[in-house]
């Protein structure tokens, strides 16, 4: 139960720091700028991992325990509970962001700047990204200790920013899911759920490919 309360709390400030500071920076006229948009998604994941990545791990996405399960890094019977868990926490940070600016009209949610196309094929290459280094700094199934922290934190906001402004840099289902349902943008919605799912999964084999040891 620590764990799922752990990915519930997790996924909220995720969702609640990263979609708001999408929102505050509109809401602000730019105050923030994109810069500032990126880094406060590099930076929460950061935070979030060195908080609770000792307990659950951290993961807050679901393609990365999806992944980790492939991995044979976490018990199947475990990843419907976290998905659950992260849906709950997302959830709940764009209501938290509803109440708190009604008038966005987007709250975060994930839309192509272009294509579809362009999108979906950055989202894969950006979720393999950070898989494949989620799966080179973590322990088992779990996000913890200082390289992981600061790594995958790093990959996060060097994401956001040079790729937000063509995707929006999700790298993350549910990070999608929630904000697009609950402000009613879910146009192209089911691009961002594949492509997440494929470039986590992908990256998978490709760490195999690239390291020796066996995955546990």
């Amino acid at each position: 139960m620590r764990n799922y309360i752990s990915e519930i709390i997790g996924t909220f400030f995720l969702v609640f720091a990263g979609c708001g500071a999408m929102v505050v920076n509109t809401y602000s006229g730019g105050a923030l700028g994109h810069v500032g948009v990126a880094m406060t998604w590099g930076l929460i994941v950061m935070v979030i991992i060195y908080t609770i990545g000792d307990i659950s791990g951290a993961h807050l996405n679901p393609a990365v325990t999806i992944s980790f399960w492939i991995a044979k890094r976490f018990k199947g019977k475990e990843v419907l509970p976290y998905i659950v868990a992260q849906s709950i926490g997302a959830f709940l940070a764009s209501f938290a962001l509803k109440i708190m600016f009604p008038a966005d009209e987007m709250l975060g949610a994930s839309l192509p700047s272009s294509t579809w196309q362009q999108s979906f094929v950055m989202e894969v290459i950006l979720t393999f990204l950070l898989m494949y280094v989620i799966l080179n700094v973590s322990s088992g199934a779990k996000e913890k200790g200082i390289i992981a922290g600061t790594a995958i934190g790093a990959t996060v906001g060097l994401e956001a920013m040079f790729a937000g402004p063509v995707s929006g840099a999700s790298m993350n289902p549910i990070r999608s899911i929630a904000p697009a349902l609950v402000s009613g943008h879910t146009e192209y919605l089911w691009a961002y759920i594949i492509s997440t799912l494929l470039g986590a999964i992908l990256a998978v084999f490709a760490f195999k490919l690239t390291r020796k040891e066996t995955v546990k």
